[in-house]
């Protein structure tokens, strides 16, 4: 009778065991490191290649519009100063903004064809830098006030979407639009759009 409680207790326990082990592989996620460059779309929302895809675009034609010419012209070959000001989204979808903003100063600066200013708030955390400068640093090495340089465009926009769904199907289609304003008059220097559809197919489950 003992051996027979000893016997059932093992086959419990291995059991068990083997239950666990196969529950544990079961939600152990698998991780596989891609290149950053890889197009990897899971549920066809707006991502960080569209992102990146977008604004390197962009920002190319921007640059490749007359705007630029006619202001290093009439300012003796000299590169107008960009800020990236307030890009709206208007979308159905959450859509970290801050990071499509970065994907456009990074496109613009790496251009080499613009001078790019510091945001309002990076400009706040220098501002307060300065101040901490001028009471503690050597005399030579502080930077006096006045000296900053000003903006002469100011990029600004909106993402918006449409999306269109019937019987596991859906077409999402997203539009960015840029401005570029001249700081001095408001004139738009240069309006851009781009455009992405998707089209997502969802399998239908099989009972």
């Amino acid at each position: 009778m003992v051996k027979i409680r000893f016997y059932r207790s093992s086959l419990f326990i291995l059991f068990f065991g083997i239950l666990t082990l196969l529950v544990g592989c079961a939600t152990t996620p698998k991780v596989e490191r891609k290149a950053v460059e890889t197009t990897i779309d899971l549920s066809g929302r707006w991502n960080d290649v569209d992102s990146r895809m977008v604004s390197e675009e962009m920002i190319k034609d921007c640059l490749n519009r007359p705007w630029l010419e006619r202001f290093s012209a009439r300012h003796g070959g000299k590169a107008p100063t960009v800020i990236v000001g307030r890009v709206r989204n208007r979308s159905h979808e959450h859509i970290n903004v801050q990071t499509f903003v970065k994907d456009l100063e990074m496109a613009l600066i790496n251009s080499g064809r613009v001078q790019f200013v510091a945001s309002k708030g990076e400009r706040a955390g220098v501002r307060e830098e300065r101040l901490d400068i001028a009471k503690h640093a050597s005399e030579e090495t502080i930077k006096g006030p006045g000296e900053e340089i000003g903006a002469d465009f100011m990029l600004i926009g909106s993402i918006n979407t449409i999306r269109d769904e019937i019987a596991g199907k859906a077409v999402i289609f997203y539009q960015t639009n840029l401005e570029l304003i001249d700081m001095a008059n408001n004139l738009k220097a240069w309006v851009g759009e781009k455009k992405i559809k998707k089209l997502i197919k969802r399998p239908r489950v099989k009972w």
